[in-house]
């Protein structure tokens, strides 16, 4: 595993991103080739959805951060050029939804992001 070089990830922007349902802010994290796998029950891991670059990814978070849910950053560990987090959130009807993402750095931006995420069948 390498260590980056140049300025480190921001992961109080993530935060400011994350809990303040911006998705403005959390693009600005990521490279311009940057590439994001969604790993869940309908994308399973042989057939992740896959958004590559930033125009792509900004569609999936402005839809996912213009939800009526609550987000919360609740984990965030960087070393070097590698990150990981955990994001909880909650719809207003009480389903619950975890995801872990693992993020692949460059120059403190994101290159690569995997995400697994799971939510409740019901409240």
């Amino acid at each position: 595993m390498g260590t980056t070089s140049g300025p480190g990830f921001d992961t109080e922007t993530l935060r400011r991103g994350v809990e303040g349902q911006n998705p403005e802010t959390l693009l600005s994290l990521y490279a311009d080739d940057a590439e994001l796998r969604i790993i869940d029950r309908n994308t399973q891991p042989s057939h992740p959805k896959v958004m590559h670059g930033r125009e792509q990814i900004s569609e999936m978070l402005n839809d996912v951060y213009s939800r009526d849910m609550t987000h919360k950053l609740e984990q965030c560990v960087v070393q070097g050029d590698q990150a990981a987090f955990t994001e909880f959130c909650e719809y207003p009807d009480g389903v619950k939804v975890l995801a872990a993402s693992t993020l692949a750095l460059r120059d403190g931006k994101i290159v690569d992001q995997i995400v697994l995420q799971e939510w409740d069948d019901e409240p």
